[in-house]
């Protein structure tokens, strides 16, 4: 009878071997040092960035950056994102991840993003710049607007 290894493909030591005889180097691991920490952001400003692969990957070739900026129930907002170096999208998500509000191309026709949302609950939201597709990233400029109804 010939013994059997049960032993996992994955095994540091069936690594280790298959490592030695094709001559590969094997590096150690390395934390991230980096933490997720979106940028604060207030209302009603407009700030000019650029979205670079030092960036969130989207995994689909583009690249996207958070921004953080405090809500109120009952605050209706206006995000323009506007770039001539990419497709982009806008993204607005609530602290728990779901996302309160998406838009592509904007109502121009163009490749920039606008959205519109009425907040219903107090809290910090993301608001997520994103290349679309493979598009990479570039220049843009974000306009974070707090609508006000007109009094009467």
């Amino acid at each position: 009878m010939i013994p059997t290894c049960r032993k996992s493909w994955s095994s540091p030591l069936f690594l280790a071997i298959v490592s030695l005889i094709l001559g590969l180097k094997t590096l150690p691991m390395q934390a991230q040092t980096r933490f997720y920490s979106p940028i604060p952001l207030g209302t009603n400003n407009d700030i000019s960035d650029t979205l670079t692969v030092n960036d969130i990957p989207t995994g689909e070739g583009g690249f996207a950056r958070d921004y953080q900026v405090q809500l109120e129930a009952g605050d209706q907002v206006a995000i323009d994102l506007v770039s001539e170096e990419f497709d982009s999208v806008l993204l607005l998500l609530a602290s728990d991840g779901s996302t309160v509000a998406e838009n592509d191309d904007g109502p121009d026709g163009s490749t920039n993003s606008l959205l519109f949302a009425r907040i219903n609950e107090n809290g910090k939201y993301i608001i997520r710049v994103r290349a679309f597709g493979e598009t990479g990233g570039g220049k843009f400029t974000l306009k974070v607007s707090r609508l006000r109804p007109v009094k009467k």
